[in-house]
């Protein structure tokens, strides 16, 4: 493939992977951002991404192939525009598309006949046809534009995928779009598989998080049942993946966060509702995933004998997963406001986040009455609590022994 001018829109923890993998294959890519102070520290070459080095961008930036802007040029030719922008939830709990809105009002303003544009950005099903199309041809009045979709698929943190070898779905609103989708894709990654159109791509997404969502719902609606039948739960779900098909294993915890399980089904159920169809099971489960944190704050006081006022409780881990520093929709900060409101005094551990509203991180201190691992860092040494016999009640998703039992 000819080398292109890509323009990324958005250099967030799907933009900039791209926008660097994409420079490293030859294209020429500007990483465009709003975040004045995010260009500048792309610009040093720092950034949150521990897979992506400083000298890689300074390198990168050397040679011409990359380069950051919070502004665009006319003069500045674009052959693909690839939007990369947070699709998050309003406070009712619906699709809120005004970052992707801003994004096309910006490429409508510079793009040029002929030009691809790609969108990544979860969304609800029709987005790109209905949406960003709609949006940025109204808006430059051009006509000759083609439009493509690749939902993207990134694991923060993840040792083992990445950019070049998670498979990517992409689909074009025309054979020419498609092609060219296709075509990129194929020199940036290793497993390209083409659908039929945006709309099959766009469900795909929303269908690999709504999938996760209710299962892992449903073991912790599981968990709830195992408390109260006095069995664990931690070892049925052992049990069970001994079965060698049909079973698939997912962990209980205080609920899911992050961008993509807890919004994705949120856009999928929109998608359902706008076509007047019923959605019981997304229901059912977004309702046990957002009263995790207030049943998990109810069995601690339980067992910590039914009264938390005054105890002191700090938290390892407020991200939303272990080894990142993203806060969005973590349901650790849901068990904080949870335990305040039992009367507790709440502190926490997150060298990955560091501060956080007006608190700060706090080192792990022995002299509580309650420890809570949420989000186990790789990095965190809980020697001291081990050493001073510190009460601590491990809620983490997965089977790895911290020193303590599991909670659920």
């Amino acid at each position: 493939m000819i080398a292109k001018n890509v323009t990324v829109v958005g250099q967030g923890y799907v933009g900039l992977p791209i926008a660097v993998r994409a420079a490293q294959f030859g294209h020429k890519v500007i990483g465009y951002d709003i975040d004045s102070s995010k260009i500048s520290s792309l610009k040093l070459g720092k950034t949150d991404f521990s897979d992506i080095t400083v000298s890689q961008i300074l390198d990168l930036q050397s040679s011409g192939n990359l380069c950051f802007t919070t502004k665009l040029d006319n003069k500045i030719r674009t052959d693909i525009y690839v939007i990369a922008v947070p699709t998050p939830l309003d406070s009712k709990h619906q699709p809120d598309l005004s970052m992707l809105e801003s994004a096309c009002t910006m490429i409508s303003r510079f793009i040029q006949p002929s030009t691809l544009v790609i969108n990544e950005s979860t969304s609800f099903i029709g987005t790109l046809r209905n949406f960003v199309k709609t949006s940025i041809e109204n808006k430059s009045s051009l006509v000759d534009l083609e439009f493509a979709v690749a939902p993207e698929r990134i694991d923060p943190s993840s040792e083992i995928w990445n950019i070049s070898n998670t498979p990517r779905i992409v689909a074009g609103l025309t054979k020419a779009a498609s092609d060219k989708v296709l075509e990129f894709y194929n020199t940036i990654c290793s497993d390209v598989h083409q659908v039929s159109s945006p709309e099959v791509a766009e469900a795909s997404k929303l269908i690999e998080n709504t999938f996760r969502l209710v299962n892992i719902s449903l073991i912790n609606e599981l968990s709830e049942i195992a408390d109260k039948l006095g069995f664990s739960i931690h070892e049925s779900i052992k049990a069970a993946s001994t079965k060698p098909f049909g079973f698939m294993p997912f962990f209980p915890s205080v609920g899911i966060g992050g961008h993509c399980i807890p919004v994705d089904p949120s856009y999928l159920q929109y998608s359902a509702e706008t076509a007047g169809v019923k959605s019981d099971f997304i229901n059912l489960a977004n309702r046990i995933n957002l009263s995790m944190p207030k049943n998990v704050a109810n069995r601690i006081k339980s067992e910590m004998g039914g009264d938390l006022v005054n105890k002191k409780i700090q938290l390892v881990g407020i991200s939303y997963k272990p080894n990142v520093s993203d806060l969005r929709e973590s349901p650790a900060l849901s068990l904080m406001d949870e335990l305040i409101k039992h009367g507790a005094i709440i502190k926490w551990f997150d060298p990955l986040v560091g501060e956080y509203k007006d608190q700060k991180s706090s080192p792990l201190d022995p002299d509580i009455d309650l420890g809570l691992i949420v989000a186990p860092h790789d990095t965190i040494d809980y020697s001291v609590w081990l050493e001073n016999n510190t009460k601590v009640f491990d809620l983490s998703p997965n089977i790895i022994n911290y020193g303590w039992t599991k909670f659920f």
